[in-house]
């Protein structure tokens, strides 16, 4: 993750649920468009925190057009299958 030098405010377990949550429901938000449809308003500062934590911890990826993509196999059926399948050694 990167780490950030003068981070004012570290975000809460439930504003990073919630931008989870956004993100998922929301149909490949831009990252501005997202910050400003939360229903809890955050500072931009914490909001990008949360991002990129989501990007390194591979749950979200950004487009090359700014867009966020929820990647992360949550779902009942992602968990199923990643139990069945074979471990791959890189």
């Amino acid at each position: 993750m990167k780490l950030r030098e003068s981070v004012l405010h570290y975000p809460r377990l439930d504003t990073v649920l919630m931008i989870e949550k956004e993100i998922k429901k929301a149909d490949y938000p831009k990252r501005t468009e997202l910050w400003k449809k939360l229903p809890k308003k955050i500072m931009y500062q914490t909001f990008k925190v949360v991002i990129d934590y989501l990007i390194d911890s591979r749950k979200v990826i950004l487009t090359k057009d700014d867009k966020l993509v929820w990647v992360f196999a949550d779902s009942s059926t992602a968990k199923k299958l990643l139990r069945k399948s074979v471990l791959a050694h890189a």
